[in-house]
Protein backbone atom coordinates (compact mmCIF):
# COMPACT_ATOMS: atom_id res chain seq x y z
CA UNK A 1 0.00 0.00 0.00
CA UNK A 2 1.18 3.30 -1.05
CA UNK A 3 1.62 5.69 1.94
CA UNK A 4 -0.24 9.56 1.40
CA UNK A 5 2.24 12.53 2.32
CA UNK A 6 0.94 15.91 2.97
CA UNK A 7 3.40 17.96 1.07
CA UNK A 8 4.12 21.38 1.93
CA UNK A 9 4.78 22.45 -2.29
CA UNK A 10 4.96 20.56 -5.58
CA UNK A 11 8.46 21.60 -6.33
CA UNK A 12 11.25 22.52 -3.75
CA UNK A 13 14.26 24.78 -5.24
CA UNK A 14 17.15 25.17 -3.50
CA UNK A 15 19.13 28.65 -4.21
CA UNK A 16 17.69 31.98 -4.55
CA UNK A 17 19.89 33.73 -7.19
CA UNK A 18 18.37 34.27 -10.70
CA UNK A 19 18.58 30.77 -11.90
CA UNK A 20 17.14 29.51 -8.80
CA UNK A 21 14.17 32.30 -9.25
CA UNK A 22 13.70 32.07 -13.15
CA UNK A 23 13.20 28.34 -12.28
CA UNK A 24 10.38 29.41 -9.90
CA UNK A 25 8.70 31.83 -12.35
CA UNK A 26 8.85 29.46 -15.14
CA UNK A 27 7.21 26.53 -13.56
CA UNK A 28 4.29 29.00 -12.41
CA UNK A 29 4.06 30.29 -15.58
CA UNK A 30 3.91 26.61 -17.14
CA UNK A 31 1.53 25.25 -14.91
CA UNK A 32 -0.39 27.59 -13.04
CA UNK A 33 -1.11 26.63 -9.37
CA UNK A 34 1.73 24.72 -8.99
CA UNK A 35 3.35 24.97 -5.52
CA UNK A 36 7.10 26.28 -5.55
CA UNK A 37 8.91 27.18 -2.51
CA UNK A 38 12.47 28.17 -2.89
CA UNK A 39 14.65 28.00 -0.01
CA UNK A 40 18.00 30.56 -0.05
CA UNK A 41 20.36 30.67 3.51
CA UNK A 42 21.15 34.02 2.55
CA UNK A 43 18.89 36.87 3.82
CA UNK A 44 17.53 38.11 0.56
CA UNK A 45 18.50 37.34 -3.54
CA UNK A 46 21.34 37.18 -5.54
CA UNK A 47 24.03 37.70 -2.80
CA UNK A 48 26.31 35.89 -4.84
CA UNK A 49 27.03 35.14 -8.43
CA UNK A 50 24.04 36.76 -9.44
CA UNK A 51 24.78 40.15 -7.98
CA UNK A 52 28.20 39.92 -8.03
CA UNK A 53 29.10 40.35 -11.93
CA UNK A 54 29.60 42.87 -14.13
CA UNK A 55 26.44 43.24 -14.70
CA UNK A 56 26.87 42.18 -18.65
CA UNK A 57 23.88 40.92 -21.13
CA UNK A 58 26.23 38.26 -23.30
CA UNK A 59 25.57 37.86 -26.72
CA UNK A 60 26.60 34.55 -27.00
CA UNK A 61 29.16 34.80 -29.48
CA UNK A 62 31.82 33.28 -27.41
CA UNK A 63 30.18 29.61 -27.29
CA UNK A 64 30.42 26.24 -29.25
CA UNK A 65 27.31 26.59 -31.95
CA UNK A 66 24.42 24.43 -31.08
CA UNK A 67 25.61 24.40 -27.19
CA UNK A 68 23.67 25.09 -24.21
CA UNK A 69 25.11 28.22 -23.49
CA UNK A 70 25.32 29.26 -27.08
CA UNK A 71 21.38 28.69 -27.28
CA UNK A 72 20.30 29.78 -24.41
CA UNK A 73 22.72 33.11 -24.24
CA UNK A 74 21.57 34.09 -27.66
CA UNK A 75 17.90 33.69 -26.83
CA UNK A 76 18.26 34.84 -23.68
CA UNK A 77 20.23 37.95 -24.23
CA UNK A 78 16.83 39.08 -26.06
CA UNK A 79 14.27 37.95 -23.14
CA UNK A 80 16.87 39.64 -21.20
CA UNK A 81 16.48 43.40 -22.74
CA UNK A 82 12.25 42.13 -23.15
CA UNK A 83 12.17 41.56 -19.11
CA UNK A 84 13.70 44.35 -18.08
CA UNK A 85 11.30 46.94 -20.61
CA UNK A 86 8.29 45.11 -18.91
CA UNK A 87 9.29 45.62 -15.75
CA UNK A 88 11.22 48.97 -15.63
CA UNK A 89 14.70 47.69 -14.91
CA UNK A 90 17.80 49.04 -15.27
CA UNK A 91 19.18 48.17 -18.97
CA UNK A 92 21.52 49.59 -21.84
CA UNK A 93 22.23 47.51 -25.77
CA UNK A 94 25.42 49.31 -25.67
CA UNK A 95 27.68 46.87 -28.48
CA UNK A 96 31.03 45.71 -27.21
CA UNK A 97 34.27 45.67 -28.95
CA UNK A 98 36.57 42.72 -28.28
CA UNK A 99 39.71 43.87 -29.50
CA UNK A 100 43.18 42.31 -30.56
CA UNK A 101 46.45 43.77 -29.11
CA UNK A 102 48.83 41.50 -30.83
CA UNK A 103 49.13 39.55 -33.90
CA UNK A 104 49.19 36.32 -32.79
CA UNK A 105 45.35 37.50 -31.76
CA UNK A 106 44.19 37.69 -35.21
CA UNK A 107 43.39 33.99 -35.87
CA UNK A 108 41.47 33.71 -32.42
CA UNK A 109 39.39 36.85 -33.44
CA UNK A 110 38.78 35.84 -37.25
CA UNK A 111 37.37 32.31 -35.33
CA UNK A 112 35.15 34.49 -33.14
CA UNK A 113 33.60 36.17 -36.37
CA UNK A 114 32.91 33.04 -37.50
CA UNK A 115 31.49 31.13 -34.56
CA UNK A 116 29.35 34.91 -33.65
CA UNK A 117 27.68 34.63 -36.96
CA UNK A 118 27.54 30.39 -36.81
CA UNK A 119 25.46 31.44 -33.38
CA UNK A 120 23.18 33.77 -35.48
CA UNK A 121 24.69 37.05 -34.80
CA UNK A 122 25.63 40.06 -36.60
CA UNK A 123 29.10 40.83 -36.15
CA UNK A 124 30.96 43.82 -37.91
CA UNK A 125 34.76 43.39 -38.45
CA UNK A 126 36.73 46.61 -37.81
CA UNK A 127 40.35 48.03 -39.36
CA UNK A 128 42.52 49.80 -36.24
CA UNK A 129 41.68 53.10 -37.74
CA UNK A 130 37.78 51.91 -37.65
CA UNK A 131 37.84 51.01 -33.24
CA UNK A 132 37.97 55.16 -32.96
CA UNK A 133 34.57 55.41 -34.01
CA UNK A 134 33.39 53.45 -31.06
CA UNK A 135 36.39 53.91 -28.34
CA UNK A 136 38.78 56.86 -29.46
CA UNK A 137 40.67 55.63 -26.05
CA UNK A 138 41.33 52.20 -27.19
CA UNK A 139 43.84 50.74 -29.34
CA UNK A 140 44.30 47.87 -30.93
CA UNK A 141 45.50 46.21 -34.30
CA UNK A 142 42.07 45.10 -35.02
CA UNK A 143 38.30 44.17 -33.87
CA UNK A 144 34.87 42.93 -33.90
CA UNK A 145 31.84 44.76 -32.61
CA UNK A 146 28.89 42.94 -31.39
CA UNK A 147 25.48 45.23 -31.07
CA UNK A 148 23.91 43.14 -28.92
CA UNK A 149 25.58 43.37 -25.81
CA UNK A 150 24.02 45.28 -22.73
CA UNK A 151 24.41 45.61 -19.33
CA UNK A 152 21.30 45.35 -16.81
CA UNK A 153 20.80 45.22 -12.92
CA UNK A 154 20.63 41.42 -12.58
CA UNK A 155 19.69 41.47 -8.76
CA UNK A 156 17.02 43.54 -9.90
CA UNK A 157 15.73 41.02 -12.42
CA UNK A 158 15.86 38.29 -9.42
CA UNK A 159 14.06 40.27 -7.20
CA UNK A 160 11.26 40.59 -10.07
CA UNK A 161 11.35 37.37 -10.79
CA UNK A 162 10.69 36.33 -7.25
CA UNK A 163 7.77 38.64 -6.82
CA UNK A 164 6.35 37.37 -10.47
CA UNK A 165 6.49 34.06 -9.08
CA UNK A 166 4.53 33.58 -6.68
CA UNK A 167 6.62 31.11 -5.31
CA UNK A 168 6.76 31.27 -1.50
CA UNK A 169 10.56 32.07 -0.74
CA UNK A 170 12.08 31.66 2.79
CA UNK A 171 15.07 33.61 3.51
CA UNK A 172 17.43 32.35 6.00
CA UNK A 173 16.89 28.57 5.47
CA UNK A 174 20.11 26.68 5.40
CA UNK A 175 19.78 23.14 3.96
CA UNK A 176 20.91 21.18 6.35
CA UNK A 177 19.97 17.35 5.31
CA UNK A 178 17.65 15.83 2.63
CA UNK A 179 15.46 12.75 2.65
CA UNK A 180 14.39 11.69 -0.71
CA UNK A 181 12.58 8.76 -1.39
CA UNK A 182 10.92 8.08 -4.75
CA UNK A 183 7.46 6.69 -3.74
CA UNK A 184 7.16 9.65 -1.48
CA UNK A 185 8.64 12.68 -2.68
CA UNK A 186 11.96 14.67 -1.04
CA UNK A 187 12.19 16.40 2.47
CA UNK A 188 14.26 18.44 3.14
CA UNK A 189 15.30 19.83 6.86
CA UNK A 190 17.03 23.52 7.00
CA UNK A 191 19.66 24.41 9.71
CA UNK A 192 16.80 25.87 12.60
CA UNK A 193 15.02 22.84 12.39
CA UNK A 194 12.74 23.21 9.95
CA UNK A 195 11.38 20.64 7.47
CA UNK A 196 10.20 21.45 4.24
CA UNK A 197 8.34 18.18 2.29
CA UNK A 198 7.79 18.72 -1.86
CA UNK A 199 7.40 16.31 -4.68
CA UNK A 200 10.44 17.35 -6.60
CA UNK A 201 13.48 19.07 -5.88
CA UNK A 202 15.20 21.48 -8.56
CA UNK A 203 19.07 21.95 -7.06
CA UNK A 204 20.41 25.59 -8.25
CA UNK A 205 22.76 26.37 -5.31
CA UNK A 206 25.47 28.13 -7.52
CA UNK A 207 28.86 27.70 -5.33
CA UNK A 208 27.24 25.15 -2.78
CA UNK A 209 25.16 22.68 -5.81
CA UNK A 210 27.89 19.54 -6.10
CA UNK A 211 27.32 19.99 -1.88
CA UNK A 212 23.58 19.92 -2.50
CA UNK A 213 23.91 17.30 -4.31
CA UNK A 214 25.49 14.56 -2.81
CA UNK A 215 23.41 15.49 0.04
CA UNK A 216 20.30 13.99 -2.24
CA UNK A 217 22.49 10.95 -2.79
CA UNK A 218 23.63 11.39 -5.56
CA UNK A 219 27.07 11.83 -7.30
CA UNK A 220 27.75 14.54 -9.40
CA UNK A 221 30.58 13.35 -10.85
CA UNK A 222 32.44 17.28 -10.85
CA UNK A 223 33.19 19.72 -7.69
CA UNK A 224 33.01 23.38 -7.53
CA UNK A 225 36.26 24.88 -7.55
CA UNK A 226 35.80 28.40 -6.30
CA UNK A 227 37.69 31.35 -8.61
CA UNK A 228 37.36 35.46 -7.27
CA UNK A 229 37.25 37.69 -9.56
CA UNK A 230 38.88 40.91 -8.51
CA UNK A 231 37.45 44.60 -10.08
CA UNK A 232 38.62 47.99 -10.13
CA UNK A 233 36.53 50.86 -10.87
CA UNK A 234 37.76 53.09 -13.40
CA UNK A 235 38.30 56.78 -11.74
CA UNK A 236 37.99 58.43 -15.41
CA UNK A 237 34.82 57.10 -16.63
CA UNK A 238 35.07 59.53 -19.87
CA UNK A 239 37.87 56.86 -21.37
CA UNK A 240 35.78 54.43 -22.25
CA UNK A 241 32.06 55.06 -23.79
CA UNK A 242 30.62 51.29 -23.53
CA UNK A 243 31.72 47.86 -23.34
CA UNK A 244 35.52 46.99 -24.54
CA UNK A 245 37.16 43.17 -24.25
CA UNK A 246 40.17 41.71 -24.80
CA UNK A 247 40.61 38.48 -27.38
CA UNK A 248 39.97 35.32 -25.19
CA UNK A 249 41.92 32.50 -24.89
CA UNK A 250 40.29 29.43 -25.81
CA UNK A 251 42.12 27.18 -23.74
CA UNK A 252 40.84 29.07 -20.40
CA UNK A 253 36.92 29.34 -19.75
CA UNK A 254 37.69 33.15 -18.84
CA UNK A 255 37.04 36.19 -20.79
CA UNK A 256 40.24 38.42 -19.27
CA UNK A 257 40.46 41.85 -18.16
CA UNK A 258 37.78 44.24 -19.50
CA UNK A 259 36.32 47.54 -19.35
CA UNK A 260 32.32 47.52 -18.29
CA UNK A 261 30.06 50.94 -18.54
CA UNK A 262 27.46 49.65 -16.18
CA UNK A 263 24.03 51.05 -15.84
CA UNK A 264 25.06 53.93 -13.39
CA UNK A 265 27.67 55.50 -15.86
CA UNK A 266 30.80 54.21 -13.97
CA UNK A 267 33.03 52.17 -15.36
CA UNK A 268 34.25 48.46 -14.11
CA UNK A 269 37.46 46.75 -15.20
CA UNK A 270 38.38 43.19 -14.85
CA UNK A 271 38.16 40.48 -13.86
CA UNK A 272 40.83 38.56 -13.34
CA UNK A 273 40.72 35.04 -12.21
CA UNK A 274 42.09 33.41 -8.92
CA UNK A 275 41.36 30.40 -6.86
CA UNK A 276 38.82 31.41 -3.65
CA UNK A 277 40.54 30.11 -0.60
CA UNK A 278 36.63 29.85 0.27
CA UNK A 279 33.19 28.65 -1.49
CA UNK A 280 32.24 32.51 -0.77
CA UNK A 281 35.36 34.05 -0.53
CA UNK A 282 35.92 37.76 -1.58
CA UNK A 283 39.00 38.12 -0.56
CA UNK A 284 42.18 36.87 0.60
CA UNK A 285 41.73 36.83 3.88
CA UNK A 286 38.32 34.93 3.74
CA UNK A 287 39.79 31.30 4.36
CA UNK A 288 37.58 28.23 5.53
CA UNK A 289 39.78 25.53 5.56
CA UNK A 290 37.33 22.44 5.69
CA UNK A 291 36.15 24.17 1.85
CA UNK A 292 39.80 24.88 1.28
CA UNK A 293 40.83 21.01 2.13
CA UNK A 294 37.57 19.80 -0.24
CA UNK A 295 39.12 21.76 -2.85
CA UNK A 296 42.70 20.59 -2.36
CA UNK A 297 41.22 16.59 -1.99
CA UNK A 298 39.25 16.42 -5.08
CA UNK A 299 42.04 15.46 -7.83
CA UNK A 300 40.87 17.72 -10.97
CA UNK A 301 41.92 20.67 -8.93
CA UNK A 302 45.53 19.22 -9.22
CA UNK A 303 45.56 18.06 -12.61
CA UNK A 304 43.86 21.38 -13.44
CA UNK A 305 46.33 23.58 -11.60
CA UNK A 306 49.03 21.37 -14.13
CA UNK A 307 47.32 21.82 -17.37
CA UNK A 308 46.97 26.17 -16.53
CA UNK A 309 50.02 27.23 -14.15
CA UNK A 310 51.15 29.60 -16.36
CA UNK A 311 47.55 31.36 -17.08
CA UNK A 312 47.11 30.76 -13.03
CA UNK A 313 50.66 32.58 -12.09
CA UNK A 314 49.36 35.33 -14.29
CA UNK A 315 46.04 36.04 -12.77
CA UNK A 316 47.64 35.41 -9.32
CA UNK A 317 50.63 38.33 -10.20
CA UNK A 318 47.59 40.55 -11.37
CA UNK A 319 45.60 40.19 -7.84
CA UNK A 320 49.09 41.16 -6.13
CA UNK A 321 50.09 44.14 -7.56
CA UNK A 322 48.16 46.78 -9.06
CA UNK A 323 51.13 47.61 -11.43
CA UNK A 324 50.35 44.59 -12.96
CA UNK A 325 46.52 44.75 -13.62
CA UNK A 326 47.36 48.06 -14.55
CA UNK A 327 49.66 47.17 -17.45
CA UNK A 328 47.11 44.30 -18.53
CA UNK A 329 44.45 46.84 -18.86
CA UNK A 330 46.95 49.40 -20.49
CA UNK A 331 46.61 46.89 -23.58
CA UNK A 332 42.99 47.84 -24.45
CA UNK A 333 43.61 51.52 -22.76
CA UNK A 334 47.10 52.67 -23.09
CA UNK A 335 46.06 55.89 -20.82
CA UNK A 336 44.97 54.56 -17.61
CA UNK A 337 47.71 54.41 -14.73
CA UNK A 338 47.62 52.58 -11.46
CA UNK A 339 46.27 55.72 -9.75
CA UNK A 340 43.32 55.63 -12.29
CA UNK A 341 41.80 52.39 -10.52
CA UNK A 342 39.63 52.20 -7.47
CA UNK A 343 39.13 48.37 -5.84
CA UNK A 344 35.63 47.76 -5.88
CA UNK A 345 33.55 44.42 -4.70
CA UNK A 346 34.60 40.72 -5.85
CA UNK A 347 32.35 37.82 -7.33
CA UNK A 348 33.06 34.27 -7.06
CA UNK A 349 32.79 31.66 -10.10
CA UNK A 350 31.45 28.59 -9.45
CA UNK A 351 33.06 26.74 -12.05
CA UNK A 352 32.80 22.71 -12.25
CA UNK A 353 35.76 20.69 -12.71
CA UNK A 354 35.70 17.15 -13.67
CA UNK A 355 37.87 14.60 -11.85
CA UNK A 356 40.26 14.43 -14.56
CA UNK A 357 40.68 18.40 -14.45
CA UNK A 358 38.29 19.46 -17.19
CA UNK A 359 36.78 22.83 -16.42
CA UNK A 360 33.17 21.81 -17.51
CA UNK A 361 32.75 24.70 -20.51
CA UNK A 362 28.81 24.00 -21.73
CA UNK A 363 25.79 24.64 -18.79
CA UNK A 364 25.77 21.29 -16.66
CA UNK A 365 21.95 19.78 -15.84
CA UNK A 366 21.68 16.54 -14.40
CA UNK A 367 18.51 14.49 -13.42
CA UNK A 368 17.92 12.20 -10.79
CA UNK A 369 15.18 10.53 -9.01
CA UNK A 370 12.68 13.36 -8.52
CA UNK A 371 15.57 15.89 -8.66
CA UNK A 372 16.92 18.34 -11.33
CA UNK A 373 20.60 19.64 -10.06
CA UNK A 374 21.95 22.31 -12.24
CA UNK A 375 25.87 21.65 -11.62
CA UNK A 376 27.73 24.11 -14.16
CA UNK A 377 25.99 27.89 -14.53
CA UNK A 378 28.43 30.26 -14.02
CA UNK A 379 28.83 33.25 -16.62
CA UNK A 380 26.59 33.90 -19.19
CA UNK A 381 23.63 31.57 -16.55
CA UNK A 382 22.33 35.02 -15.44
CA UNK A 383 22.01 36.03 -19.73
CA UNK A 384 20.69 32.82 -20.16
CA UNK A 385 19.16 32.34 -16.97
CA UNK A 386 15.48 32.94 -18.48
CA UNK A 387 15.88 30.26 -21.32
CA UNK A 388 18.04 27.92 -17.97
CA UNK A 389 14.70 28.32 -16.09
CA UNK A 390 12.06 27.22 -18.98
CA UNK A 391 14.53 23.95 -19.63
CA UNK A 392 14.78 23.10 -15.50
CA UNK A 393 11.21 24.04 -15.25
CA UNK A 394 10.04 21.89 -18.36
CA UNK A 395 12.34 18.61 -16.74
CA UNK A 396 10.91 19.02 -13.38
CA UNK A 397 6.82 19.37 -14.29
CA UNK A 398 7.28 16.41 -15.86
CA UNK A 399 8.69 14.77 -12.90
CA UNK A 400 5.21 15.69 -11.41
CA UNK A 401 3.35 13.43 -14.04
CA UNK A 402 5.22 10.23 -13.27
CA UNK A 403 3.62 8.06 -10.75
Amino acid sequence: MRREVAHDCDVLVIGGGIVGLSTAYAITRAAPGTRVTVLEKEPGPARHQTGRNSGVIHSGIYYRPGSLKARFAVRGAAEMVKFCTEYGIAHAVTGKLIVATERSELPRLHALVQRGRENGLQVRELGAAQIGEYEPGVRGLAAIHVATTGVCDFAGVARRLAEASGAEIRYGAKVAYIDRRPDLGVAVRTSDGEIVRGRALVNCAGLQCDGIARLAGDDPGMRIVPFRGEYYTLTRPGLVNGLVYPVPDPAFPFLGVHLTRGIDGSVHVGPNAVPALAREGYDWRTVRPRELGATLAWPGSWHMARRHWRQGGGEVRRSLSRTAFTQAVRRLLPAVTPDDLVPAAAGVRAQAVLRDGTLVDDFLIKEAPRTVHVLNAPSPAATASLPIGREVARRALAMLSRP
